[in-house]
């Protein structure tokens, strides 16, 4: 079995501050952009990365500023991971239980998530995302 290649790794936190997060998410997209060529590619981790981490400072930190949401991302040789994590009770979310005619927003961003990657888990206040390279 051979080696796998990583070719960028991230860990770090943010408290639950917007214009913090705002910032945070901008640093890392700056960083990927070193090492992701394929702007569609770095469009779907923009979103997925707000997406997941504003929502874990709204609905799981409830903007709470002294409660961090937690990120982990990685890059491998044909995959890219993403983990978010935050300090609130968790989620129970039904992805299959969405309906878009009923134009609710609650739940709309992990549908959006879910739609720009190949995997995704939610385990109560940790979802991951993998998304795979072609």
């Amino acid at each position: 079995m051979g080696v796998i290649q990583v070719y960028f790794k991230y860990q770090g936190s943010v408290c639950s501050d917007l214009d913090d997060t705002k910032v945070f998410i901008q640093n890392i997209l700056n960083r990927l952009k070193d090492v992701v060529d394929d702007e569609n590619l770095l469009f779907d981790l923009k979103l997925i990365l707000n997406e997941l981490v504003i929502n874990s400072v709204i609905h799981g930190n409830k903007c709470k500023k002294e409660k961090c949401v937690y990120l982990y991302l990685e890059i491998l040789e044909d995959t890219i991971r993403i983990e978010v994590s935050d300090e609130g009770r968790g989620i129970d979310f039904d992805i299959s239980s969405y309906n878009p005619r009923e134009l609710k927003c609650c739940g709309r961003g992990l549908i959006l998530v879910d739609g720009l990657s190949d995997e995704l888990y939610i385990d109560e206040n940790r979802v991951e995302v993998i998304k795979y390279i072609c």
